[in-house]
């Protein structure tokens, strides 16, 4: 008798052959789920405990089991330990090896439990780790750029504010670096929500109905560190939810760590010259000696149509599924390992990397000064003398066209050019416009006026603060 046949009898299967060697191939999931291995076991003790605690098995019986468990869980833990493709999955593998360890009483540890349930508790543990990780990881992160936006405050360092990567108005780097604070600030948010919302076992649920056997799923549930058991045990074992909500929270991480990475890349080139990437975090060519290419950044925005892709995949895996387990649902856990994997390390790159990013202030307040970025203000004077804005707008478009023809800024042009345009302007109202003024008048909430930035940063500081007391 085949291993395979074994097995498929232990498990309670009725099969006259083993199973063809390419379908057992093509069924297994050990090859990654193993990584499960962890979770597995620590079910498998709560469970177990439990079974001791409302009697269906005797306290030796249940010493035996979790000895057992704790031996396999040790040689997985050294690389000892023995996967086996014709076991199928991390949890006959698990199994399989207890009975080989501890003989027949292995079996009893699947008393009032189906695979169905082993597998979805094992899942939502991993997942909830995972989320609560890397909401650790995008805070860390969002210190890093909260410490950047300080350090840049103190010297006012002006950055060219763009739209349609069209020089638009000048603003503060330190409220560039707030932007991302606030997009990392929801992004955690949306990673502790989704942890909270899948805090429920599933364990227990059985096959799918239930089971008859008297057990104590808010136990288990405590045992494992959730904070309650899942409401219906169709649901339970049938629902993936939990980790498609988590790949939401991961992509829309990734679209924000990609636009980041975006920004440094082009603001990196020659052609814009306004910082420079650490030696440490770059690469060179393999021909050209004067390359310094930004691979960090590349792959960071590469990397976020896998993170989509995962998600994709998932609801596509999902969308025509039936109550309760299928085994599409074997498909659920390579893309959120993956995602789990792929920002882990995204996130750490940037932590890193940031701090020792040189800013050349000269550069980007040079860059900030070009393209009539102060056009508005220009606007918005005369708006403030009375006339009606859109009035303004025209006059100052007009001037914006003549300054461009001759290749000037909006400072270069004579009085006389400017009171042809409109009689309250002047050579000395353009001179006084300048880029500081500028930012310094965008007073407004939320705005990038030093006040306003500073003023952002102190409840950016104190929401950290706070965190970290809570």
């Amino acid at each position: 008798m085949t291993p395979s046949t074994q097995d498929k009898k232990l498990w309670g299967g009725r099969f006259a052959e083993a199973t063809d060697g390419l379908v057992e191939l093509f069924n297994a999931s050990v090859g990654f789920d193993q990584r499960l291995a962890e979770q597995d076991i620590r079910g498998s003790l709560a469970h177990v405990v439990m079974l001791g605690q409302v009697g269906i098995l005797t306290s030796e019986e249940v010493a035996q089991i979790s000895d057992g468990l704790g031996a396999v869980l040790a040689d997985i833990r050294a690389g000892t330990f023995e996967w086996r493709l014709d076991r199928e999955d991390v949890h006959m593998n698990v199994e399989a090896a207890l009975r080989d360890r501890i003989g027949p009483v292995a079996g009893k540890l699947h008393t009032a439990r189906s695979r169905n349930d082993q597998v979805a508790v094992d899942f939502r543990l991993f997942t909830k780790e995972a989320a609560l990780d890397l909401a650790e990881k995008t805070r860390s992160l969002r210190a890093v750029m909260l410490a950047e936006a300080e350090k840049h405050l103190a010297d006012e360092v002006i950055l060219p504010g763009y739209t349609h990567l069209q020089v638009a108005q000048p603003i503060l780097l330190a409220h560039w670096f707030m932007a991302y604070v606030a997009m990392l600030e929801r992004d955690e948010g949306r990673l502790r929500d989704a942890a909270a919302r899948m805090d429920e076992s599933p364990l227990g649920s059985s096959a799918l109905a239930g089971t008859p056997w008297p057990i104590d799923r808010h136990a288990t549930a405590a045992a494992l560190g959730f904070a309650r058991p899942t409401a219906n045990s169709l649901d339970g074992v049938g629902s993936r939810d939990f980790a498609l909500e988590f790949l939401s929270a991961c992509a829309i991480l990734s679209a924000h760590l990609s636009r980041l990475s975006e920004e440094l890349i082009v603001y990196s080139t020659f052609e814009f010259g306004f910082l420079t990437l650490p030696d440490s975090h770059t690469t060179g060519s393999s021909i050209m000696p004067q390359k310094k290419n930004p691979d960090v950044s590349e792959l960071a925005r590469a990397k976020a149509g896998r993170v989509f892709g995962n998600l994709m995949g998932l609801l596509t895996v999902v969308k025509g599924t039936p109550l309760a387990y299928n085994k599409d649902l074997q498909e659920d856990k390579e893309g959120v390992f993956d995602s789990y994997d792929t920002l882990s390390i995204v996130l750490r790159l940037y932590t890193e990397m940031l701090p020792r990013t040189v800013w050349h202030a000269d550069v980007t307040r040079a860059a900030a000064a070009r393209g009539y970025s102060t056009a508005t203000d220009v606007a918005d004077f005369l708006a403030r003398q009375g006339v009606p804005f859109r009035e303004a707008h025209e006059v100052v478009g007009g001037l914006v066209g003549l300054a461009s023809r001759s290749g000037r800024q909006l400072w270069d042009l004579s009085d006389e050019e400017l009171r042809a345009a409109h009689p309250l302007l002047t050579g000395e109202v353009a001179q006084a416009l300048t880029v500081e003024q500028s930012v310094r008048a965008r007073q407004s909430f939320g705005g990038t006026a030093p006040d306003r930035v500073r003023e952002a940063i102190g409840q950016a500081r104190e929401a950290l603060t706070h965190e970290a007391l809570g």
